[in-house]
C-alpha cells in the first residue's frame, strides 16, 4: 500500500519550501510542518534529512504510508 502523494511533488517541495516545511504540509503532516516553519526546518538539518529520505524513498505520509514512486 502506498500513499496518493507523489514523491516527485515531496521531492520539489523540499528542494523549495523545506525550511518552511513546505513537504511537510503536503503530504499531510501539519505538526511537524508548524515545528519546521518556526525553527527554519529544524535550522535546516531536519530538511536536509527529509530530503534524503525523499530521495531514498524512506519517507512516510500521516498516515504512515511510503510515498507513491515517481
Amino acid at each position: 500500500m502506498s500513499s496518493e502523494k507523489s514523491r516527485k511533488t515531496a521531492l520539489i517541495a523540499c528542494l523549495i519550501g523545506g525550511i518552511v516545511g513546505a513537504h511537510l504540509f503536503y503530504v499531510g503532516r501539519i505538526g511537524k510542518g508548524v515545528l519546521y516553519a518556526l525553527t527554519g526546518g529544524l535550522f535546516c538539518i531536519g530538511a536536509t534529512m527529509d530530503l534524503i529520505a525523499i530521495w531514498s524513498g524512506g519517507f512516510k505520509d500521516n498516515a504512515g504510508a511510503p510515498l507513491r514512486e515517481w
